[in-house]
């Protein structure tokens, strides 16, 4: 496989051909993210792209998961981006589902017939991330869209049949906005109704413009507790028809895997279990990315 830069992936594809179509991030310019920096985005060549398909069939005939990176494959113009779908069918035929980072560009950039296509060549999951619904807080760290315009893209996958995963960070609008920003982020996940929602707890990444900011008083990163104290106010106001709500990536500080609405009650004392310090939380040391 020809790999470049930095590789990132979902935590729940951890087991799939990690196939890198494209090198960096179309946005890439969140404050908190330092993976991409300097990396200017590209489309991988067709022929090194086929060429690690060729190598997928011979040598990974065990996973039955692709994903596509780097940070935006969505964003492939849609005639390259179905001839690399339909080259994985022909040649790793045993594949079930294939996932892709999308964020709110690339499915504006999207039409739904094409999203709907997509889902006819094994393009089963997308993983967005929205990381706050507060409008204060998405324009704050960059994000480029409005918490309304992540509704709306959402929807769009949704509406396509493409299964949603949707990452949220906790943290990220400091003390100030805390309590804001999880029930704002609430709001969103509400109206989205994604299939899965991963909570991350902020980590501070040296050479970021946030790390900057922390480093010179202008942002806050708030401590355990409040980290918990946001995370139960955020699934307090997240209310899905049929979703799941994982807080166990390694960053965060009490591992919570909850199905909402049936596992809401028992989630929120679970927490207040662990704010009252009847439940140990992670210590320092075991958080790492």
């Amino acid at each position: 496989m020809h790999y470049e830069g930095n590789i990132i992936r979902p935590p729940s594809e951890a087991n799939s051909i990690i196939l890198q179509i494209s090198v960096g991030c179309s946005h890439n310019k969140c404050t908190f993210c330092g993976t991409y920096t300097g990396e200017r985005f590209r489309i991988k060549p067709d022929s090194i792209i086929m060429e690690d398909i060729a190598f997928a069939s011979k040598y990974c005939k065990r996973q039955r998961r692709v994903f596509l990176c780097d940070g935006d494959a969505l964003i492939i113009p849609q005639k390259r981006l179905l001839s690399i779908v339909t080259e994985i069918e022909k040649q790793l035929p045993w594949v079930t589902r294939i996932g892709v980072y999308a964020n709110a560009k690339s499915l504006r950039m999207k039409t739904p017939e094409e999203l709907a296509e997509l889902k006819t060549h094994k393009v089963g999951i997308a993983y967005m991330g929205l990381e706050t619904g507060d409008d204060v807080t998405l324009k704050t760290i960059q994000k480029g869209s409005t918490s309304e315009h992540f509704i709306q893209m959402g929807k769009k996958a949704k509406t396509a049949g493409l299964k949603l995963s949707i990452t949220v960070l906790l943290g990220i609008a400091g003390r100030d906005r805390s309590l804001i920003h999880a029930r704002e982020t609430g709001r969103v996940l509400s109206s989205i109704d994604p299939d899965y929602i991963g909570a991350l707890s902020l980590m501070l990444i040296p050479g970021t413009r946030l790390h900057d900011d922390f480093e010179n008083g202008k942002f806050i990163l708030i401590k355990p507790d409040e980290m918990l104290k946001e995370l139960r106010e955020m699934i307090a106001h997240t209310h899905l028809s049929k979703g799941l709500f994982h807080a166990n990536h390694a960053s965060n500080y009490l591992p919570i895997r909850a199905r909402l609405p049936r596992d809401k009650e028992k989630t929120l004392a679970l927490i207040d279990k662990a704010l009252s310090g009847n439940i140990a939380l992670k210590p320092e040391y075991l958080r790492a990315l």
